[in-house]
């Protein structure tokens, strides 16, 4: 006997009935009356998050069925899964553990494997989520098979052996976990970067210091910095709420040792991580249960989140550059005119006045200051529209001499006339054999977008950019892949956890999709014939699209019509 998935989405479509009636008698979190104390368990959270209570081994049922009930019952994680390990041997119930990992499937079904008493759960994964809280969405089809054996104790089945973590269909694992910010640094401590993780909804403040103190995900690793030196941990097994404040209990050498500006700032990245906790309203450091004092003299100014852009955007009209905003197209001040150049696909530094465009053939990258003429940065037999970082260099991506493709960053802002730009070549190992068509630096300047072709087939992506001291960069980390329901060739942040991209077409209706890191299901936008390029401002209200009827900003679940005749808007970045 197996079972099948249809009688799978059946159980999980009843608990997930469940679960909304809890949810709909606790739509609303307050946030604001009488504090107290906490238990751990539910400190910093609504104290009724989702439960499920699953049910107890059913006498006489059969190995398959004990399978599925076990993974079922791992959707209980109250009182630390004791439900679920009922169905194990008492051996297994003490070694196994259920926080290492989640494994979050589309559908799932029991596979004999011809060995007596051994059976594969065999899933379609969603995405998985590690013990940190770090989610890896995959395609469907993405098999994996889960090795259970068995064996009977007093005339009733158990599972002796088990891989640790647990299974959870996506339906409710959608309801009882939730995506968190925890932050970092940029390498210069000026910006806040949010690294999202994924924990279940009761179990945050606790889940989200353990994360933040095991560092940040890998495609950050280099490109943000942590307030807590490596090696730093819990002194404690819980962070309890107290009247408000998160007891944040570390080992002591490392607290104690820390100037008052590194304790300073290891405060306020609890206190960010903690904004999504409606009932931790400061955070105080312990060393061994003890308080540590933390004075805020000045010296150490909060991180700036979600770095907003320029209300302004630059673009091409009349074959030359101009400012766009409020609808209307004003000239550049100081910048010369390029127009014998045909410039397209325009960028304007956040920093500083230095602009950068193509030409009309997308191969060569020219940048332009004021008082200077513009000047050509590199030719090849293909460029993607530049982008610049809040460091001043201007990026852009094409084959290189070999044909292998290339990210090149060059530095013009400052440099005489006469004299060579600054260049960066990065070719990191992840990029053979795909052609890249957007890179998008971040508005703190510690990560990128980059949308490739291979095959016929694109990804999205989020890279870490790594630099040295000054800025300068140094390397693009391996990425994160974002799931889209249908190809992109184009891209742009929107704020610091949110992407739009779309594949653009002067020919047929074009529908952009915002891509959240907090989220595994893209938003689709309204569709929109011929829309051939995306800008974005400052969150989801200011998209704006071009076709060839002009600009049209994102207005509710439509397009307003805007300024006809500009092409090609970018806002600062």
């Amino acid at each position: 006997m197996s079972i099948g998935s249809s009688k799978l989405t059946r159980t999980g479509a009843a608990l997930l009935a469940v679960l909304l009636v809890l949810l709909t008698s606790c739509a609303q979190i307050p946030r604001s009356g009488p504090v107290g104390k906490s238990t751990d368990e539910s400190a910093g959270n609504p104290k009724n998050a989702p439960v499920f209570f699953p049910s107890a081994p059913r006498p006489g049922a059969g190995p398959e069925t004990v399978i599925e009930d076990f993974y079922l019952a791992g959707s209980g994680y109250e009182d630390d899964y004791a439900v679920a390990r009922q169905y194990l041997t008492q051996a297994s119930s003490v070694t196994w553990k259920p926080d290492q990992r989640a494994l979050v499937f589309r559908s799932a079904r029991v596979v004999p494997t011809g060995v007596d008493n051994v059976f594969n759960y065999e899933l379609d994964l969603a995405y998985t989520v590690d013990a940190d809280g770090i989610a890896t969405q995959l395609p469907e089809g993405t098999k994996e098979n889960i090795p259970a054996t068995l064996t009977q104790v007093d005339g009733q089945w158990r599972i002796a052996e088990i891989p640790d973590g647990t299974a959870i269909p996506e339906e409710t694992f959608k309801v009882i976990y939730g995506a968190y910010p925890i932050y970092f640094y940029d390498p210069t401590f000026t910006y806040a970067v949010p690294d999202i993780r994924w924990f279940i909804a009761k179990k945050t403040v606790k889940a989200m210091t353990s994360a933040l103190l095991g560092g940040p995900a890998p495609y950050l690793k280099g490109a943000v910095v942590s307030a807590f030196p490596s090696g730093i941990r819990l002194a404690r097994e819980s962070v309890p709420v107290v009247s408000g404040a998160a007891q944040v209990d570390l080992t002591a050498k490392d607290l104690v040792e820390a100037s008052n500006e590194d304790r300073l700032r290891m405060q306020t990245q609890l206190a960010l991580t903690f904004r999504s906790q409606p009932d931790v309203i400061n955070v105080e450091l312990r060393a061994n249960q003890d308080l540590v004092r933390v004075e805020d003299n000045g010296s150490v100014l909060p991180p700036i989140r979600d770095t907003n852009v320029p209300s302004h955007q630059i673009a091409v009209s009349n074959n030359d550059l101009v400012r766009y905003e409020n609808n209307r197209i004003s000239p550049l001040q100081d910048i010369q005119s390029v127009s014998a150049l045909a410039p397209r696909a325009p960028a304007e530094s956040p920093r500083s006045q230095s602009a950068a465009f193509l030409d009309a053939a997308r191969t060569t990258l020219y940048s332009i200051v004021p008082g200077q003429p513009a000047r050509a940065l590199s030719t090849r037999a293909s460029l993607t529209r530049p982008s610049f970082d809040r460091y001043d260099w201007v990026w852009t991506a094409g084959p290189g001499a070999s044909g292998a493709t290339e990210v090149i960053a060059y530095r013009p802002a400052g440099v005489a006339e006469a004299a060579p730009v600054p260049a960066v070549t990065l070719a990191p190992t992840w990029l053979a054999g795909r052609t890249i068509k957007e890179f998008r630096v971040s508005r703190e300047g510690a990560r990128a977008l980059v949308i490739t072709e291979q095959n016929g087939k694109t990804r999205v992506q989020v890279t870490g950019v790594v630099r040295a001291a000054d800025g300068t960069p140094k390397d693009l980390t391996a990425p994160m892949t974002l799931l889209t329901s249908r190809g992109a060739d184009q891209g742009v942040w929107v704020d610091d956890t949110t992407v739009a991209v779309m594949k653009g077409s002067a020919g047929e209706s074009v529908t952009p999709e915002l891509l959240s890191l907090a989220s595994a299901t893209p938003q689709q936008l309204a569709p929109w014939p011929g829309l051939t390029a995306l800008s974005a401002g400052n969150g989801p209200e200011e998209i704006f699209a071009q076709s060839a009827d002009g600009i049209f900003q994102r207005l509710g679940n439509g397009w307003s019509p805007q300024l006809k005749g500009p092409i090609d808007p970018s806002f600062p970045g």
